[in-house]
């Protein structure tokens, strides 16, 4: 039976100690003295474990009741509300810059990622890792907290997701170390203890006759402009996604035929050049007389002033009957990187140059955007050729000799 302020006053002190229960693990705990503490039992993992939610009367039955319900709340979302205390008072007692949180967002702020990515990173710290540690000193983090925060991922199947995490949290723990907030990186002891993340492959069209197929699809959608053209370049430059429908007039010269994507954009940070075919100058010459006077090349359908969604390639090719086991806007890359090397018979260094991708040179030093530049014109004008043969059935549908399967694994 729930207790009542008049309930409580009455109850005298006696030689043994007495628990008078409200519900829900909320009780009273009377003691000889004649002191009053409230407690709230509960269980985590099948164990279970008392919180002090303060003294009567200072604590009133209303505010112990409250009390109770926030750490129920916080109980119900994964979070051991002794735990969170815990986390809450050393945070408290330790200068504000050395809570993991704190480091963590200061060392955020030097990144010099893509926004969007940047934007990704922060949602997965807030979401999966401040709330458990983010409070806590980083200093004293051991192994097994972080572990703790990847298992609740993992339990979610978020794995691959966990291993990105755990790399992040040991960046910030590096940093915490440099900047003498913590004697050492605990979670590169984390090293075999994560759930294997599982490949990711990304659904491309490596056999050459429904290669055919899907360009002459490409060519016949009737959509915006916008996305047309973004669907026929698509296949002939095959960057990332993100780096071709954020692309600029500024950096597009038709004359030279190239396209000059800076740094900023790039996931690995460093500028890239993309050689533009015959065909794409043709493309992107038409696409001019529409979005030219704008910033974007591949304006968005509501205003130019930002460029178009990021899902309309890959809606267009839903919409056109391809599904995400077929092909996705990044498996334009796999297609290029097999079919350059098996069927066009490129250097496998040129073409990863041409995919952006690190490449190193026998010092271990990385080659600069202009590396191969030659070379890499001549190949993306044979590959042009090549699409244009195929979606016109004039060339011969060479087999790859080493990839027939439909879905070919590449970097992002």
């Amino acid at each position: 039976m729930p207790l009542s302020d008049a309930a409580i006053r009455r109850v005298k002190a006696t030689d043994k100690q007495q628990k008078l229960s409200d519900g829900g693990g909320l009780f009273l705990l009377v003691h000889p003295n004649g002191s009053r503490y409230w407690r709230w039992k509960y269980c985590v993992n099948g164990k279970e474990k008392l919180l002090g939610m303060g003294i009567y009367p200072d604590v009133s039955l209303a505010k112990a009741r409250e009390s109770r319900e926030d750490a129920r709340r916080l109980l119900a979302s994964g979070v051991d509300p002794s735990e969170h205390r815990k986390a809450a008072t050393a945070s408290r007692a330790v200068a504000d810059g050395e809570s993991f949180e704190v480091i963590t967002r200061e060392w955020l702020a030097g990144r010099p990622w893509v926004p969007t990515y940047g934007k990704k990173v922060i949602a997965w710290f807030e979401k999966d890792v401040f709330p458990y540690i983010g409070a806590r000193r980083a200093g004293d983090l051991k192994a097994s907290d972080f572990l703790q925060v990847a298992r609740r991922m993992e339990a979610r199947a978020a794995f691959e997701s966990a291993h990105r995490v755990m790399q992040n949290c040991g960046q910030v723990m590096r940093y915490a170390v440099a900047t003498d907030r913590a004697e050492r990186n605990p979670v590169a002891d984390l090293r075999g203890a994560l759930v294997p993340a599982p490949e990711k492959n990304h659904a491309a069209i490596v056999d050459p006759v429904q290669l055919g197929g899907l360009l002459r699809a490409l060519h016949a959608y009737h959509g915006t402009p916008v996305v047309q053209a973004a669907l026929k370049l698509a296949p002939m430059v095959f960057v990332r996604p993100g780096e071709l429908r954020q692309a600029e007039w500024t950096e597009v010269d038709l004359d030279g035929a190239v396209w000059s994507i800076p740094a900023a954009r790039m996931k690995m940070r460093q500028a890239h050049i993309v050689p533009l075919a015959r065909q794409a100058v043709e493309v992107l010459s038409e696409l001019q007389q529409i979005t030219g006077h704008g910033q974007y090349v591949f304006a968005g359908g509501r205003t130019d002033k930002r460029p178009m969604s990021e899902v309309a390639v890959l809606a267009a090719l839903r919409v056109m009957g391809f599904d995400k086991d077929t092909v996705t806007g990044h498996g334009f890359r796999a297609t290029a990187r097999t079919l350059l090397d098996e069927v066009l018979g490129y250097r496998p260094d040129i073409i990863e140059h041409q995919l952006a991708h690190a490449v190193k040179d026998p010092n271990g030093r990385a080659y600069n955007r202009t590396t191969h530049l030659a070379e890499r014109t001549r190949m993306m004008q044979e590959w042009a050729d090549y699409l244009e043969g195929l979606r016109s059935g004039k060339v011969a549908y060479l087999k790859p000799s080493k990839a027939t399967a439909c879905s070919a694994r590449t970097e992002v």
